[in-house]
């Protein structure tokens, strides 16, 4: 039986071995790094996993401004009380949940400082404020993941952080099981999907437009989602695929051109 398509799980579609290395992770208490572009299928693949393990995942988005209270925790003032509210990094411990920090490297510095003694032998989390060392459960994991080809020098991964976590390097899928993903989540028949995907390979591997990245899957079944929905194709591709990709009106009309190329 093939795990990814049973009806209760997130539907993801391996395109090797990964999910046999996310459970060799969890089994053993390993932290797992994910690296890959913008809407490959890094955040639907932990969140297949985790519902594929029954555990309970505590998603984190993680931006310029995440502090390690953010995770941890802090105190609040509720009813005129000051009381103390766990942070999503602490909440997975407690209860022996998946943590999963997306973006990781745009977070605040202390955020590393913080994950440091949860991805070694002491699997310790530090809350500073209530003087409490939490242990992490067996059942507690942490995953978290980035986009190496997008960052800057100032905000990539240190060695002596990205060396504490295994890596699964993600990419776009080959055209097949990119048709496949797109058809399943948009409900548009395949033979509709093909040139979306077509379109996507062509704009990917395009050289000298000034493009941050290519077209994520995530776009297409969005285009897609439209489509089966009843917008014409232009509509769908304006708003899904060269509205996102880019502000620049010159780039936006290479997209178009592209397009009409692909459809006729």
């Amino acid at each position: 039986m093939n795990i990814a398509t049973t009806p209760k799980l997130p539907f993801y579609h391996p395109t090797g071995r990964e999910c046999d290395l996310f459970e060799a992770a969890y089994e053993n208490g390993l932290p797992l790094l994910l690296k890959g572009p913008t809407g490959c299928g890094k955040t639907r693949f932990v969140e297949h996993m985790a519902a594929r393990l029954g555990k309970p995942l505590y998603t984190v988005a993680c931006h310029d401004d995440l502090s390690a209270a953010d995770l941890i925790g802090r105190y609040l003032l509720k009813g005129g009380e000051t009381v103390w509210v766990d942070g999503p990094l602490t909440r997975a411990v407690r209860e022996g949940g998946i943590c999963y920090l997306d973006e990781v490297v745009e977070a605040r510095k202390d955020v590393t400082v913080v994950l440091h003694p949860l991805t070694d032998t002491r699997r310790t989390l530090m809350i500073d404020r209530t003087g409490e060392e939490l242990v992490a459960p067996a059942a507690f994991m942490l995953v978290a993941s980035y986009n190496p080809g997008y960052q800057s020098v100032l905000k990539r991964l240190k060695p002596s952080t990205r060396q504490r976590f295994l890596s699964i390097s993600f990419d776009f899928p080959d055209n097949e099981t990119e048709i496949a993903v797109v058809a399943s989540e948009s409900r548009l028949e395949p033979g509709r999907v093909a040139p979306l995907v077509r379109l996507a390979g062509h704009i990917r591997n395009l050289s000298g437009m000034d493009l941050e990245e290519g077209v994520s899957t995530r776009l297409l079944i969005y285009a897609a989602t439209l489509m089966a929905g009843g917008m014409g194709v232009t509509e769908a591709l304006e708003a899904a695929v060269i509205e996102p990709l880019s502000d620049e009106p010159d780039v936006q009309q290479s997209l178009r051109d592209l397009v009409s190329t692909i459809y006729g």
